[in-house]
């Protein structure tokens, strides 16, 4: 029998990936005559892995703008906490989850004197837990070793608080309030993950009795996340997200200001990527008998050092409703993208920057009118990288009558997502013994492209025995070279 050695890996990882959607409803009865802008932000509450499925819940916070019956422009807010489910066959309760949400899609119906919200949570659901596999490392074979890359995952989450307080023209009420977060840097540092970054905080406030302002601030943060496995020149993720938002406006009347300030709690994942290597066995065989050999394959994955750049886009807006030049362009809020990579003769970001435009009529009512802004940015990213994309400082005026050209800022981040996929032997079977030839020399003409290893597989004997017999071949084998081997005889 052949005898075999064997190690034991054990490691952590992602395992597995997938993806959801659910519905959320929520109910505004009563004044609402003319919607002028809604919102929906959500805030995951927990996440449970279990057999074949993952559970989450969530709370969704509703806003909502509108005119009443007498053209006052109001604001209305509701929570609605919800739980779902995603099949995902490769879940056991011994996994971590981690789920990330996000608002993929806002709609509003009228059914009688009610208005409804509906929003389309998307969930991007992520496994993590112990990758365990035992793998060949010698024994009595001749065997060919490899370093193999791999790589292992180390979880981590901290919180952390943002304030800002800035000043702005005198103001009414805050109608509407809305943040998107940009993570701009994630480094390890001995013992900690720190991320930096902003969050773009968007608001639609009532001026005087009718005129609609918005205003923009970048808050900037940074979460210092503890963590064993941060160390200098690792790479790592991070998701951040706004748990809860506080806003204050104190009004100055006799200076016509307005001080405003924000308390922003914050929520972040991390995720700190070791790249390590596995000293194992790729192929091996016996010199005395054929082997039958048995391999795994395993695939790893992490993160790349991320991309960030700034663009300035601008061009004619798609509407969701005409426009003239009777209309008053009084705001623009809730500004969102979205972006994918496509692949050609260059790698583009393509995607779309969406706003809610408030407009005035002259009859004097508000009305609301979504505007959509395409772009497409060359960008120097490989394939299969993640994009993300922050607008900010969106801007529309109407040079031509029914035309709106828009101008926006966009902040895109490139996450390359690194993959090892390596394969290795586990165990190997005796077969049949190997016939010796008798003869004292054999001359062997191998295949020209073969190196030292596929050449000592084929004639059954060690490397180093191929190389000391053969001192004069040169590796890759060339077309017409001849190998000679010689067997001691014993008389």
């Amino acid at each position: 029998m052949i005898n075999t050695q064997t190690e034991t890996f054990r490691g952590y990882g992602r395992l597995a990936r997938a993806s959801a959607q659910t519905a959320v409803e929520c109910r505004f009865g009563g004044e609402p005559e003319t919607v002028l802008s809604s919102h929906a932000s959500v805030v995951l509450l927990s996440a449970e892995a279990s057999n074949g499925e993952v559970h989450y819940t969530g709370r969704v916070h509703f806003s909502l703008v509108y005119e009443d019956g007498e053209r006052h422009v109001c604001r209305s807010e509701k929570g609605v906490e919800f739980s779902a489910k995603a099949e995902v066959p490769a879940c056991s309760p011994a996994l971590t989850a981690r789920v990330g949400l996000q608002t993929e899609n806002i709609s509003v119906r009228r059914e009688g004197a009610s208005v409804y919200l509906s929003v389309l949570i998307g969930a991007d659901i992520s496994l993590f837990g112990d990758k365990t596999f035992d793998y060949l490392t010698g024994g009595d074979l001749i065997c060919k070793r490899e370093a193999l890359p791999l790589i292992t995952a180390h979880l981590c989450g901290g919180a952390a608080e943002a304030d800002d307080e800035f000043e702005t023209e005198f103001i009414g009420d805050i109608l509407l309030h809305a943040e998107t977060v940009n993570v701009t840097g994630a480094v390890c540092e001995t013992g900690t993950l720190v991320a930096d970054g902003e969050v773009n905080l968007c608001i639609l406030a009532l001026k005087g009795e009718n005129e609609l302002v918005s205003f923009e601030r970048l808050v900037p943060f940074r979460v210092e996340i503890p963590c064993d496995a941060a160390a200098a020149g690792r790479n790592a993720e991070v998701r951040v997200s706004v748990t809860e938002a506080s806003l204050n406006a104190v009004a100055d009347e006799e200076r016509g200001k307005c001080t405003i300030t924000a308390e922003l709690t914050l929520n972040a994942e991390g995720c700190v990527y070791e790249e390590t290597e596995l000293d194992a066995v790729t192929d091996a065989f016996s010199a005395t008998h054929a082997v039958t050999l048995s391999s795994e394959s395993v695939k790893t994955s992490g993160v790349g050092e991320c991309v960030r750049l700034t663009e300035r886009i601008s061009g004619k807006a798609a509407l969701s409703s005409p426009v003239d030049f009777s209309d008053v362009f009084q705001a623009v809020t809730l500004q969102r993208a979205e972006a994918n990579l496509v692949s050609g003769e260059e790698t583009r970001a393509e995607g779309v920057a969406m706003a809610t435009l408030i407009v005035l009529g002259t009859d004097g009512t508000h009305r609301g009118v979504e505007i959509s802004l395409p772009f497409s940015l060359p960008v120097a990213a490989e394939e299969g990288c993640a994009v993300s994309v922050l607008v900010c400082g969106m801007s529309a005026r109407q040079r031509q009558e029914g035309e709106v050209e828009a101008e926006a800022t966009l902040k895109l981040t490139l996450v390359p997502i690194k993959t090892a996929d390596v394969t290795f032997l586990t165990g190997a079977e005796e077969g049949e013994l190997i016939p010796i030839p008798d003869c004292a020399v054999s001359v062997y003409i191998p295949r020209a492209g073969d190196g030292l290893w596929e050449l000592a597989k084929s004639l059954k004997k060690s490397p180093e025995e191929v190389a000391e017999s053969n001192p004069d071949i040169e590796f890759p084998i060339k077309n017409g070279q001849r190998v000679i081997i010689y067997r001691k005889k014993s008389l």
